[in-house]
């Protein structure tokens, strides 16, 4: 797969305390799936299955103070290692500081069981939206709804 995504992706949008987090992020998820796709839509490196970005797997959002691996469905991840914090309502993000160093091994298996539950994604992604958001108002982490 070519580089040029992400090349495009450093140059212009990535904080250069940023960039080795980046390059390593992008190492390993290419490594552990090699079939991932990606682009740049809304300013974050996105990782799609057969081109489909709407249902994206995986991103890298490189910020002022930190770079994110964000999963879109990452509600549904076992989260092992209780490293993801609350996006919107089914979205979960992994921070990475610009100094940290990172374990390949446990990005692979966010990264593969991401991709593992695409299809499930997809095929309920109603219900599993309605969970996510009537678990985020229990916890207080959303308004209720009128």
């Amino acid at each position: 797969m070519s580089n040029h995504v992400l090349e495009e992706y450093i140059a212009s949008l990535v904080d250069p305390r940023g960039e080795p987090v980046v390059r390593e992020l992008d190492r390993v998820i290419r490594a552990t799936r090699p079939e991932l796709e990606t682009a740049i839509k809304y300013k974050i490196l996105m990782f799609g299955l057969r081109g489909d970005f709407h249902t994206w797997v995986c991103a890298i959002n490189s910020g002022r103070r930190h770079v994110s691996l964000n999963f879109l469905y990452g509600v549904m991840l076992e989260d092992a290692r209780k490293v993801l914090r609350p996006g919107s309502s089914v979205l979960m993000s992994w921070d990475f500081d610009f100094d940290e160093e990172i374990e390949p091994a446990a990005v692979a298996a966010y990264v593969a069981e991401a991709v593992a539950k695409n299809e499930d994604y997809k095929a309920n992604r109603q219900a599993v939206q309605d969970a996510a958001y009537t678990a985020a108002e229990k916890a207080g982490r959303r308004p209720k709804a009128r």
